[in-house]
């Protein structure tokens, strides 16, 4: 395993004092492993998870030529390009059963969508197509030019075929992959197990809900945050509250985090030149970095290893928060999530960044990333627009609230003018 300082050697001009946001995610790419723990889990139980091997077709799927809508079924090899194709009807062909009868040249079968296409019969008109003679059940005439051979059926195994990977390791279990199992006749699915994230806040100045206020205190919300994230991402969430600013309280609290979980999160008590206890307790229990990166909100950051007294247990990656609520929120997206879905074993692409229009001027500095709460809607043109929520305080949550997605303005990005196309990441199943 690497030590915080190898794998910043490995970093081309890592600067702890003004690291970029690309080099904060190279870093932790480097520093987590995933777990290696896992379990067959009922269909029911497997949604959120991450499957720990290849799922293979235990059949093909559909398993039999098909109907791909309601129609007749016959030989396409009769087709004429200008000239109508007279059919007599032989029979009806039903969903979830085989058509019995026989039948050849000059003959179709009524058929319903996902009935079993009749033995010599490839193609399929659609029922609206058709000009029926004496009744539904005597002749059809297809008109010419409308189809060729094959039309309208599904071929066995054009889903997946048999010994065929259905879904493969890494991925999520999403609710249509859930269903794609299902079809299968799958009972369980083998998947990682969750990843355990402990996570409490820090400070004297922190209330707990229930307390009484007082002068100079907050109220926390972090833990609530933080909560909501990690449980939207498939964590077992370990709560352990609100630690004040005591060494005896706070090394009890990194011990306890380090022999239960895989990781730690921690909010408040990183900023760079801080006199407090949590740097100096992360310090001594720990290889842990401290960074200023070059970003907005979210300049203050620690990262590392907090040791476990257990010899059965390595011990749990830390990712040290700042204190204010925006904050916390905008580096966990930007940093911590993609850090935890690779301890998950994930391999999913992450979600592409929209692009939008801009519907206001922003100022920006070059030389940092900033991520501003924005609004996107559709314009009256069909196009993608974007507008911030109002106060971009790191402290204030009610602009949050009201966002879908944060505008992302890159490293090397000036003065936005209305307009101008943007990055924007998407909220919807992360917050």
């Amino acid at each position: 395993m690497k030590t915080i300082a190898q794998i910043a050697a490995e970093l081309q001009g890592y600067d702890p004092q003004a690291l970029p946001a690309k080099a904060v995610l190279d870093f932790l790419q480097r520093l987590v492993t995933a777990v290696t723990e896992s379990s067959n889990q009922p269909l029911f139980d497997a949604l959120g998870k991450v499957l720990s091997a290849d799922v293979i077709s235990p059949m093909d799927v559909p398993p039999h030529d098909n109907s791909a809508m309601d129609g007749y079924a016959f030989d396409g090899s009769q087709l004429q390009a200008d000239v109508p194709l007279t059919l007599k009807v032989v029979g009806t062909a039903l969903a979830g059963k085989a058509w019995m009868g026989t039948a050849g040249a000059g003959d179709c079968v009524k058929i319903m969508t996902g009935a079993i296409m009749p033995a010599g019969f490839d193609t399929v008109v659609p029922q609206e197509l058709v000009t029926q003679l004496g009744g539904e059940t005597a002749a059809v005439v297809i008109p010419p030019g409308l189809l060729k051979p094959g039309d309208n059926r599904r071929l066995r195994g054009e889903d997946l075929a048999q010994g065929r990977p259905a879904l493969l390791k890494g991925q999520v279990v999403t609710p249509a992959r859930l269903g794609l199992a299902a079809s299968l006749g799958l009972p369980s699915l083998p998947c990682w197990r969750p990843l355990r994230v402990a996570y409490f806040s820090t400070g004297d100045e922190i209330l707990s809900l229930g307390e009484a206020p007082r002068e100079g205190a907050v109220y926390d919300s972090n833990r609530y945050t933080t909560f909501g994230l990690l449980k939207r991402l498939g964590c077992e969430v370990i709560d352990m509250g609100v630690i004040k600013d005591d060494p005896t309280l706070l090394e009890a609290a990194f011990r306890s985090a380090a022999a239960q979980a895989d990781a730690i999160i921690t909010s408040g008590g990183v900023s760079v030149g801080e006199a407090d206890y949590t740097k100096a307790m992360m310090k001594k229990l720990g290889d842990v970095a401290f960074w200023r990166i070059a970003m907005r909100p979210g300049r203050p950051m620690a990262v590392g290893r907090i040791a476990a007294e257990s010899n059965q247990k390595t011990g749990a990656v830390l990712f040290g928060l700042p204190g204010n609520p925006v904050a916390v929120m905008v580096t966990f997206l930007a940093f911590v999530r993609p850090a935890l879905l690779q301890m998950m074993g994930c391999t999913d692409s992450p979600a592409p960044l929209l692009k939008a229009h801009s519907q206001e001027p922003m100022r920006k500095k070059a030389g940092r990333t900033e991520y501003q709460r924005g609004w996107v809607s559709t314009a009256a043109d069909g196009s993608l627009q974007v507008r911030t929520t109002g106060n971009q305080g790191s402290g204030v949550l009610s602009s949050m609230a009201e966002a879908n997605g944060l505008i992302m303005l890159h490293h090397s990005q000036g003065n936005v003018a209305v307009g101008d196309l943007l990055d924007v990441m998407m909220f919807d199943g992360a917050i």
